[in-house]
């Protein structure tokens, strides 16, 4: 698997670059000046339970959530830090989901050991109160900001963000999804208001700054790039300062490496998405110094053969 390293030139020349608002050092710091943290992340399982068929197709023989697992379960033997997160759309897709609603899925997830999602539209496929019987099943938060849902079943059924604490550093994690009007069938959604994911992640990352979050993360299942106004990962991270890292959904765009967008007061964010299907597994280390700032990344799209 080959390492794609998006900080490689700077390194490489000795120069530095800026990053979530901290200074990027020329160099791997070493273990003793720094601490990491190891993000993974899927995206668009779409019920993927097992691999594509073995039918000579472009990705036979791969992806699926039983290959997942065995990638995740190795790299767990390697790194010490790791948060596994998901930016939506678990359900639908294959015959698992029409014969068990989404309860094989998030089984799955909770044997992987995944921290948190947020949602997609396909989670929306058999209602609210779908969604509803399916949330014992998973023992990890769904994360959802910008979906309003208080006239509903779900009312207080998600949380608007989560901090998670790893190796002394502390780690915020929201969520936004895309609007549902028009994609999704409204009897599916019903009371739910949508809320402009850019104010609303504005409003989280100031949240999560004061609670003294060392690292911001940003699961959103708005979509990678759109020649439209339409609102997606690329945009989010131009207009919102303040963001390490957005993991992306919907779309299904399989980058190659991530983008790294700098916004107007020369904040860095980080920007990938991991395809579908669990075809990849996307990993992004950070390393920190003793003082919590970031100090490195580097990132990996891994092929999950």
């Amino acid at each position: 698997m080959e390492r794609r390293d998006f900080l490689k030139r700077s390194i490489l020349t000795g120069a530095s670059i800026s990053l979530g608002g901290s200074l990027m050092a020329a160099a791997i710091p070493s273990p003793a000046r720094s601490r990491k943290i190891t993000i993974l992340h899927t995206n668009d399982i779409h019920s993927r339970i097992e691999p594509f068929p073995n039918d000579g197709g472009r990705n036979a023989n791969q992806g699926g959530m039983t290959k997942l697992a065995s990638v995740i379960q190795k790299i767990r033997r390697e790194e010490d830090n790791i948060l596994l997160l998901d930016a939506g759309d678990i359900f639908q897709g294959t015959p698992y989901f029409n014969f068990y609603g989404g309860e094989l899925e998030l089984r799955l997830m909770n044997e992987m050991g995944y921290d948190a999602s947020t949602l997609g539209n396909h989670e929306f496929d058999n209602g609210m109160k779908g969604i509803l019987d399916q949330i014992p099943n998973a023992g990890f938060g769904f994360i959802s900001s910008n979906y309003d849902f208080s006239q509903t079943i779900l009312n207080n059924v998600f949380l608007p963000y989560k901090i998670f604490r790893k190796n002394g550093i502390k780690i915020g994690v929201f969520g936004v999804g895309i609007e549902l009007q028009g994609l999704v069938a409204s009897k599916n959604y019903g009371d739910t208001k949508y809320l402009d994911p850019v104010t609303v992640s504005r409003e989280m990352v100031q949240e999560l700054k004061s609670k003294n979050c060392d690292l911001i993360i940003c699961l959103s299942h708005l979509g990678h790039s759109y020649q439209s106004k339409k609102i997606d990962d690329l945009k989010l991270a131009a207009q919102v300062e303040g963001i390490d890292l957005i993991i992306g959904g919907h779309t299904h765009t399989f980058l190659d490496e991530p983008k790294l967008i700098i916004g107007p007061q020369g904040f860095t964010t980080v920007v990938n998405q991991s395809g579908t299907g669990a075809l990849r597994l996307g990993k992004v280390d950070f390393e920190f110094t003793k003082e919590n700032r970031i100090n490195y990344a580097s990132s990996q799209n891994l092929p999950i053969y």
